[in-house]
């Protein structure tokens, strides 16, 4: 029985790391903001629209940001600072938002 109450605990928190905080990815968006627009929709073209994008896209950016996989110095200098929890944060709160992109089924 003992194991069972460690295993259950086990998985009861290892589903809620792998899940991203949006309330916590709001407060880090500060930063993107600026390029990427207040909630995550650019006013400028140049810059991607986060809002409404998949989660998981923007996670798996981040990190190729981070590692040099995808080249852009200033994502990357931006990504540099992120842990892995800060991503999964970030990428919760964008996808989370309203969006006019029409590619993502809603």
């Amino acid at each position: 029985m003992k194991y069972l109450v460690i295993a259950a605990a086990l998985v009861a928190t290892s589903s809620v790391s792998a899940a991203g905080d949006a309330n916590r990815g709001k407060a880090l968006s500060a930063t993107c903001a600026g390029c990427h627009g207040e909630n995550g929709v650019s006013q400028i073209k140049t810059y991607p629209i986060l809002a409404g994008q998949y989660a998981s896209y923007i996670e798996q950016a981040l990190k190729d940001y981070k590692s040099g996989a995808r080249a852009n110095a200033i994502m990357k200098g931006f990504a540099a600072g992120l842990s892995a929890q800060d991503m999964k944060d970030l990428a919760a709160y964008f996808a989370s938002q309203p969006s006019d992109l029409d590619t993502l089924p809603r």
